[in-house]
């Protein structure tokens, strides 16, 4: 029986990473899969991986329908066993709906890959119809870290280092250790989220690890 699964962690988790990995290794195993992306950091139509890893994916636009285009595949006689999709957060609640769809009558693995809140700790709204309707949700084990040593659960939007809350939801960038000038994104323990206590403001401060 197909499964519709939703693998989500913060940034920095390795998400994209798990994503090639599950491609690659149904695809080693003889099943025939498409993979999918919406806005990922190193251009359209691409899955890429923090450790250098990338894959040509289908770009996920707004009026992309994934139940058109998988019964049209299917149509002209292609094989789809599986689907990977990778930055799940921004794809739009009908799309979800259509991946639901296509595991339940279509009988097709759907392996979705994202982050579950953003940097104001709200759900995006494709992350939240994935909690609403897939079979199960798995939090990814590779922990990233807080500046101060602490496991990192939330993510902060950064401008010149300083953390803001402020904006619209979706801005693509990415997180670096050190601060750009540019809109970045650094990821915090709960606490120092709070308080807004980045990487730099830590230094400025002099605050010490906790």
């Amino acid at each position: 029986m197909a499964e519709f699964v939703y693998f989500t962690g913060p940034m920095d988790c390795g998400k994209s990473t798990l994503a090639l990995q599950f491609d690659h290794t149904h695809s080693t195993g003889g099943r025939a899969g498409r993979l999918f992306t919406s806005q990922d950091r190193a251009g359209e139509a691409t899955i890429s991986s923090r450790l250098g890893l990338e894959r040509p994916a289908i770009e996920v636009v707004e009026d992309f329908s994934f139940w058109r285009y998988v019964v049209e595949q299917l149509t002209q006689g292609s094989r789809i066993d599986y689907l990977i999709c990778d930055e799940t957060q921004f794809y739009l609640t009908e799309q979800i709906d259509d991946l639901a769809r296509i595991t339940d009558e279509l009988q097709i693995d759907v392996y979705a890959f994202g982050i579950l809140t953003d940097f104001r700790t709200t759900l995006f709204p494709g992350s939240q119809r994935l909690v609403e309707l897939c079979d199960r949700i798995e939090l990814l084990q590779v922990q990233p870290l807080c500046w101060c040593g602490a496991r990192a659960t939330h993510n902060a939007r950064t401008v010149d280092g300083r953390m803001i809350t402020e904006g619209a939801q979706v801005v693509v960038g990415d997180t670096e250790q050190e601060p750009s000038e540019n809109v970045g994104y650094e990821t915090l323990c709960r606490s120092h989220h709070r308080r807004r206590m980045t990487r730099a403001v830590a230094r400025e401060t002099l605050t010490e690890p906790a």
